[in-house]
């Protein structure tokens, strides 16, 4: 009995870690896709509260889509949506995590909120402290409502 659940959480692992497919963004090529980006062009949005049968609304970046790369080395697009997660790597190795649809670059600071849920945690984090920056669709179901 244990040996098969032990197989159950092994085959879980390896199917989360396979399902979230993370791609990175040139620092350099985040700043250009995200000039055009800050506090007085943000539109306000509604998501589904995964945890309730409310919802959430905040304020969101004006972005579609952005362009990332795989590990292969391909660029591609990302949609935006409210499920996609940012990871920054600090110069330090400190990793910070923030939603993506939140992020805006204003005066070379990177800001963007940490949680759905409490509003006021936002991290701000100098643009050129920045030596790597991970984006992918954490699979969390945040879905944009009309």
């Amino acid at each position: 009995m244990k040996r098969n659940i032990s197989r159950i959480i092994g085959v879980g692992i390896i199917m989360l870690t396979l399902s979230c497919k993370t791609y990175t963004i040139p620092v350099e090529s985040f700043k250009e896709q995200m000039k055009n980006t800050n506090s007085s062009n943000m539109k306000d949005v509604t998501v589904n509260n995964p945890l309730t049968y409310g919802s959430i609304s905040y304020s969101a970046n004006n972005i579609d889509r952005i362009i990332v790369v795989d590990k292969n080395g391909n660029s591609s697009y990302l949609n935006n949506s409210g499920s996609i997660e940012m990871r920054v790597t600090h110069k330090n190795g400190k990793k910070y995590h923030m939603y993506f649809d939140t992020v805006i670059l204003e005066n070379d600071t990177l800001k963007g909120g940490r949680s759905r849920f409490v509003q006021s945690l936002e991290r701000q984090i100098p643009i050129d402290s920045i030596v790597k920056i991970e984006i992918q669709d954490g699979g969390k179901k945040f879905n944009y409502q009309n």
